[in-house]
């Protein structure tokens, strides 16, 4: 049992072998950009559609359970990213705190996410590229439209959604290039991501009409299940819409990058969380406002159709173009995130440690990036939009539940160490994320949970079979 708990050291996170050392190029506006980058995205410029189909206008309370729920998990892992500046996010705290069994359950977990929401943004993406393609078509009459069935996966008529598995490679490309230049990118991108759904807000707030939000609550708060068999309610809304909050862990992903993680990291986590959360109220209040859910709710695009329903066909191009443009921030951030979650198992051994070879050009690990990109663009070819992002919201669950129960136990079994930030009122909002996200979890839907759970029998057999015994850990090592 002693074996499958082993901890790595704390006070040895920072130590690595040369050639498998990332290279710190980031300060604390590339740890913001990114944070943004990976929040605002697909979650509120496509799954607030999918929300508003199950909750109506109480979709605004889903917003603020998820907010609340995410909240109190940015601030645990604003302490402990800051104690433990290493890579690999909540599967690092994890193998120092809890051990390399529970680890390797995060660090799995965590591969799903990543790689489930790089997928999700693509089909995301790709659905916005469609419509500015139609728009063009339409304008000029140029025939740059693409066949239906390399447009879509098999579920939506199609054969390969093959825009949503070139974004990917593209992005792999750019992180290949450089760690700083793609991350300056990314800054700039945000920056025309914010402007547009600020456009949303200006054009939408004043056609606010409070008959829109009546019945303000047709479906009831906790989940439950209509007569069509579909998963209605504000809780089960909320478990989808998670998905559009969560994204600050990829920057704790970045903290071996970061030049001064003690400053930069919490800044990075708690600045990208409490601006993304009032862009969030705000643009969902405008759209729910503005028109019944009814007419949004089953759109690819709900804020780009918003806009053209009311009149502003230019305000929906702006949209739609920008979309097309920026969404790749959050491919960009969380390609990032599940690129050096694969690259620290590499590298402590419970994956194959040919993948965690640095590049000495870049200082980038093109190996495990051309792995994840061939991985993930698989996925997205022919994956479906909701149920992937329901899944990958179950295992960010897991990972948000770990890192407060490490936050927990390091506060007792070692109160004294330094901590650069520390949460404020550590045993309410640790306990707060914790039974938050369990409650999430279950507001799932089923089947999500049960393909999680396959995941994970998945995940410790191959555990028991190879990384058990090829962990560094395993042969006495702790680098």
């Amino acid at each position: 049992m002693q074996s499958w708990l082993r901890r790595k050291d704390i006070d040895k996170l920072t130590v690595h072998e040369e050639g498998r050392r990332l290279v710190p190029t980031l300060g604390w506006p590339h740890l913001v950009a990114l944070g943004i980058g990976a929040i605002v995205g697909t979650g509120i410029y496509t799954l607030i559609g999918v929300g508003a189909d199950k909750a109506g206008p109480a979709v605004l309370l889903s917003f603020i359970v998820a907010g609340v729920v995410c909240a109190c998990a940015a601030l645990a892992y604003a302490e402990m990213s800051t104690m433990m500046p290493a890579a690999g996010s909540a599967y690092t705290y994890s193998y120092t705190v809890l051990g390399e069994a529970i680890a390797w359950i995060v660090g799995w977990s965590l591969i799903l996410e990543y790689s489930l929401v790089v997928s999700t943004v693509a089909v995301g993406w790709s659905g916005y590229f469609a419509g500015f393609l139609q728009w063009v078509h339409t304008q000029t009459g140029w025939n740059v439209m693409l066949p239906t069935a390399l447009m879509a996966g098999p579920h939506a008529g199609g054969v390969i959604n093959l825009p949503a598995i070139v974004i990917t490679f593209l992005v792999a490309g750019m992180l290949i290039a450089g760690t700083r230049e793609s991350a300056t990118l990314n800054a700039i991108l945000v920056v025309f991501k914010l402007i547009a759904l600020a456009v949303f807000i200006v054009v939408a707030l004043p056609a606010f009409d409070s008959a829109n939000l009546t019945p303000f609550m047709p479906y009831g708060f906790p989940k439950s299940i209509d007569a069509e068999g579909v998963e209605r309610g504000v809780m089960a809304a909320a478990a989808i819409i998670f998905f559009a909050f969560y994204g600050f862990d990829a920057i704790s992903t970045a903290a071996e990058e970061t030049k001064n993680p003690g400053r930069d990291l919490s800044i990075g986590i708690i600045g990208s969380m409490v601006g993304c959360t009032l862009i969030y109220v705000l643009v969902a209040l405008a759209a729910v406002g503005a028109m019944t859910f009814t007419v949004f709710g089953k759109s690819a695009e709900p804020l780009a159709l918003i806009m053209r329903e009311l009149g502003h066909p230019q305000a929906a191009l702006v949209i739609g173009i920008v979309a097309v443009i920026a969404l790749p921030t959050v491919l960009l951030a969380f390609f990032y995130g599940q690129s050096r979650i694969f690259f620290v198992m590499s590298r402590d051994g419970l994956l194959p440690r040919s993948l965690s070879k640095v590049n000495p050009r870049t200082g980038t690990p093109v190996a495990i990036t051309l792995f994840t990109a061939v991985l993930v663009a698989a996925l997205a070819g022919v994956a479906r939009l909701d149920e992937i992002a329901a899944l990958a919201n179950a295992g960010t669950l897991v990972a948000f539940i770990a890192v407060s129960v490490c936050m927990l136990v390091l506060r007792k079994r070692d109160p004294n160490r330094p901590r650069v930030f520390r949460t404020p009122m550590a045993w309410v909002v640790g306990p707060l994320a914790i039974f938050g996200c369990l409650y999430l979890f279950w507001s799932l839907p089923h089947t999500t949970q049960k393909w999680f759970l396959v995941w994970n029998v998945v995940g410790v057999i191959v555990y028991v079979l190879y990384s058990r015994r090829a962990s560094l850990l395993a042969k006495g090592q702790n680098v």
